[in-house]
């Protein structure tokens, strides 16, 4: 797929995550999980501001009451964009000290599927849960060293699960009363990429599956049935999360990062950690603001 892919905010993020586009807002929110920093991008003016969390945050999604919903390192927090304060709102139960969140999404009913992982990136103590009502339940696959996603399809039937060590993308049917139907392997991306690694995925409006490839130098787009449909060549290695932003929808917005670049990869690439933006022939959808109770 050819795209004119293009700077649009240069942040030297160390490890970029996390864009999502707020409708209600007209800004992209993105974090730098390493140095703790939430980040907003206005497209049509230009600015941008960021906030700094009380620790590693992983990802923050727009809630009804117009706070933000984040994935902070032991657990969920408030954000309110105002006053631009975090406020504490529950742990994750059951997760270990040497965890932390990394990824998440809402589904068409409000509901948010995150994950956690190690945060050394090695032990296989990473899982993946949903927060409904205010309780937080697992849900989907565990035993997974670094989690992405989950993203769940446009009709809110379909969720696919990240284990980027792994090389896999699985995938489940939800079912109407919110419980999963058996995980199955969606794809296999070692047999496409071999030395990169599946990151944060998003649906289109199309039921596609884009995903950014850590250390691939490139987007991926897969089709329902998992068949690699196209790819879009990106300016830096290490591409983490993206999102379908803009009036119409076809802007993608896409996080990078600067983690395990050497001085020389680094002066190659001036726009890793940057935001970076194409034009993408389809769009995406608008997602649902969290329900936080």
């Amino acid at each position: 797929m050819k795209a004119q892919v293009r700077e649009v905010l240069h942040t030297e993020c160390t490890l970029g995550e996390g864009a999502l586009w707020d409708a209600r807002r007209k800004v992209v929110w993105f974090v730098d999980i390493k140095k703790h920093h939430l980040w907003h991008y206005d497209p049509a003016t230009g600015s941008n501001a960021r906030a700094v969390a009380p620790d590693q945050i992983g990802w923050a999604l727009p809630a009804e009451d117009g706070r933000l919903l984040c994935g902070l390192k032991e657990g969920l927090w408030t954000f309110d964009p105002e006053h631009q304060t975090f406020t504490r709102l529950r742990d994750v139960p059951g997760e270990p000290a040497s965890n932390r969140n990394n990824d998440a999404c809402t589904d068409t009913r409000g509901r948010v599927w995150l994950g956690t992982m190690d945060d050394g990136e090695k032990a296989d103590t990473g899982r993946f849960y949903v927060f409904d009502k205010g309780q937080v339940t697992p849900a989907g696959p565990d035993h997974v060293s670094i989690t992405n996603g989950p993203a769940v399809s446009p009709d809110g039937k379909r969720i696919v699960f990240t284990d980027t060590l792994g090389q896999k993308i699985l995938a489940a049917e939800i079912r109407d009363d919110g419980s999963l139907g058996p995980v199955s392997l969606f794809v296999d991306t070692k047999a496409h990429f071999p030395g990169a690694y599946p990151d944060g995925p998003v649906f289109d409006a199309e039921g596609f599956l884009w995903t950014g490839l850590y250390v691939g130098d490139r987007i991926a787009r897969f089709a329902p049935d998992g068949k690699l449909d196209a790819t879009v060549a990106m300016p830096t290695s290490n591409l983490t999360k993206l999102c379908f932003g803009g009036d119409d929808l076809k802007t993608v917005y896409v996080t990078s990062a600067r983690a395990g670049l050497s001085a020389e990869k680094l002066a190659a690439q001036p726009l890793a950690g940057s935001l970076l933006a194409f034009e993408a022939p389809v769009a995406g959808f608008a997602g649902t603001r969290v329900k936080l109770s």
